[in-house]
C-alpha cells in the first residue's frame, strides 16, 4: 500500500460496508495505483480512502467523483434504452494518469463507487478494470 498508510474515511459509513479496508488494500496492489477510495456518490462523502488524492484532498476528490457519476448517470446521452443495462465504469484520462470509477451495484442501494487513480506510465487500464470489477463484486458479496 502507498506509504504503508491504512485506509481512512468516514467511520460511520465505513461500518455499514464490510470489507472496505480489504477492498482498498487490494486496489492499491493494482500496478500503477497512486490512491483509491470508496465514495458514496449520493452525498459525495468518502467512505474510506488510502494513498494519495489529486491535490492531496480526498474530500474534494470524493465530491468530484460524485459529481461525475451523477452527471453520467442522469444524462440521457449515457443512459441505455436496454433494460438492466447499467453504467459500470467511467474512465478519465489526463496527461499523467487515469482516474477509474467503478460503480458498485447492489440489489437495493447502489450508491457506492470505487475510485482508483493510476499513474499513466505504470498503470494498465485493462488490468485495472478487471481487478476493479472483481473488487466491486467482492464488496457486494460481503454486504
Amino acid at each position: 500500500m502507498a506509504g504503508g498508510k491504512r485506509p481512512t474515511g468516514n467511520a460511520a459509513l465505513r461500518s455499514e460496508v464490510p470489507g472496505v479496508d480489504h477492498c482498498l488494500q487490494e486496489a492499491m496492489t493494482i500496478p500503477g495505483a497512486v490512491g483509491a477510495s470508496i465514495v458514496d456518490y449520493t452525498t459525495g462523502f468518502p467512505v474510506a480512502t488510502t494513498g494519495a488524492a489529486p491535490n492531496e484532498d480526498h474530500e474534494a476528490a470524493a465530491a468530484g467523483t460524485a459529481e461525475v457519476v451523477q452527471a453520467a448517470s442522469s444524462r440521457s446521452l449515457f443512459v441505455s434504452a436496454v433494460p438492466h443495462d447499467l453504467l459500470e465504469d467511467l474512465i478519465i484520462t489526463t496527461a499523467g494518469g487515469y482516474h477509474l470509477l467503478r460503480l458498485v451495484h447492489t440489489e437495493f442501494d447502489s450508491r457506492l463507487v470505487l475510485y482508483v487513480w493510476l499513474d499513466r506510465v505504470r498503470g494498465n487500464l485493462a488490468v485495472a478494470r478487471r481487478k476493479m470489477q472483481r473488487l466491486a463484486d467482492e464488496l457486494v458479496a460481503r454486504r
